[in-house]
């Protein structure tokens, strides 16, 4: 079972190539040529340090189209490779790999994990997802990805699994005791013999519980069967919500998933994306999004929206409505993304131009335009509708947006009591005021 303690807000950070608006890498001052420099993601890393963040995240694709001039190779780095890397740089952040359960081995990914958590002293935590494109299927000895069905029928037994892994023996039981010449205690070392429908595992790990208990638990998935995956298994989840409306069906959804499971009082945190534009006064942040957009290459958001919509927009008419789509219940692909567009069409009935300036810098995730003070207000808003335990910032340009929330918006929420100023406790769990029972 997982306890809160007193409630406070959080906030994670998504790091991404060099911001998550398209038109990021354009910009004169862009730090696109150092997305292959190990030391640029670690001093990403030690900027969100610097602002007391819970932690960094990397999410993951596992494919690289490389089709066209405008593709992006922002994974240039395995996140567990990049994680460790990090951590050599950092002392407190939390560190979050994305970790698939249709491409990876559960025995290795955790083993890997739980190396990267003895080595940080418990500062690890993973997101667990099922993919989402055959391309990705496709350097791993399969011809498409799986139906969403049996991908979550699987994420549901490496979930399990993973915990068995994370748990299979403690440190403990490594005796090292030299009167006795004993090294070990073998009799609380056991194997598990895990065998499913996907799986095979003897066990135990080579490796040790962590010094957290187990990594902390994270999940995405907006789908029915994903926000079931989450109630059973995520400490916390990332989500994709525009507006409060939205926020508060996500909250009640998992909430209401929650109470039908084994723990029932389990409260799970949710972190929404979270993408700012602040400036000194509300025309400096304005001018700061203004300029991005103006450089959207729109053919590259085009075929952004194609993937989110799951059809082909190419042809679509820029500046007339956009076309009708179908409702989500017929909706085959990533679900909470589309339910976003949905949302952003309902709220302001866009043109196809308008929409895609919506989408320009995280895909429909909530965005903030203002002062800190404006910003702040708007967070706390979700905060105390308690839609939001925290944020998972996804800053438009890296790393002059990040910067610009440590200097200009973390220093208002110190100012509101909402948000620590220093780091207490060192692990990730910790962090979030989470413990294990």
């Amino acid at each position: 079972m997982t306890k809160t303690k007193e409630k406070q807000l959080h906030l994670g950070v998504l790091l991404y190539g060099c911001g998550h608006h398209q038109a990021a890498w354009l910009m004169p001052d862009s730090s696109v040529e150092l997305i292959g420099d190990i030391s640029y993601y670690q001093s990403l890393a030690q900027l969100a340090e610097k602002g007391y963040f819970d932690a960094v995240f990397f999410a993951d694709n596992q494919s690289f189209p490389g089709k066209d001039s405008s593709n992006m190779p922002a994974f240039w780095f395995d996140p567990v490779v990049n994680l460790t890397a990090i951590s050599q740089v950092t002392n407190h952040v939390g560190l979050v790999s994305t970790i698939s359960s249709t491409f990876s081995n559960p025995f290795t990914a955790s083993r890997q994990l739980l190396s990267l958590d003895h080595i940080t002293k418990g500062r690890v935590g993973w997101n667990l997802v099922t993919s989402m494109t055959d391309l990705e299927a496709l350097n791993h000895s399969m011809g498409e990805l799986p139906s969403h069905d049996k991908r979550y029928e699987k994420a549901d037994e490496f979930a399990a699994l993973m915990n068995k892994l994370f748990l299979s023996w403690d440190s403990n039981e490594f005796l090292h005791n030299r009167e006795e010449r004993k090294l070990i205690n073998p009799s609380n070392i056991q194997p598990f013999n895990h065998v499913g429908t996907y799986f095979k595992v003897y066990g135990p790990s080579t490796t040790p519980k962590s010094p957290q208990g187990k990594p902390v638990s994270m999940q995405a998935g907006a789908s029915k069967q994903g926000i079931a995956l989450a109630a059973k298994y995520a400490d916390a989840v990332y989500s994709v919500s525009w507006n409060l409306k939205q926020a508060k069906k996500f909250r009640e959804r998992l909430d209401e998933q929650v109470k039908q499971s084994e723990d029932s009082n389990r409260h799970i945190k949710v972190f929404p994306g979270l993408v700012t534009y602040v400036g000194h006064t509300t025309a400096e942040a304005l001018a700061k999004k203004t300029a991005l957009d103006e450089q959207l290459p729109l053919e590259t958001a085009l075929k952004q929206l194609s993937f989110f919509i799951q059809q082909d927009c190419s042809n679509w008419e820029m500046d007339k409505k956009v076309p009708p789509l179908p409702p989500v219940e017929e909706f085959t692909g990533p679900v909470g993304r589309y339910e976003t567009i949905l949302e952003i069409i309902n709220d302001t009935q866009p043109t196809v131009r308008e929409l895609l300036g919506y989408l320009n810098a995280g895909g429909g995730h909530h965005t903030l335009i203002g002062t800190p003070e404006e910003i702040v207000d708007q967070m706390e808003v979700w905060f105390e509708a308690g839609v939001a335990d925290g944020f998972n910032l996804m800053p438009p340009t890296l790393p002059g947006s990040l910067e610009d929330f440590v200097e200009l918006i973390v220093p208002e929420m110190q100012k509101r009591g909402i948000f620590r100023k220093e780091y207490e406790g060192h692990t990730f769990r910790e962090l979030l005021g989470l413990t294990l029972e």
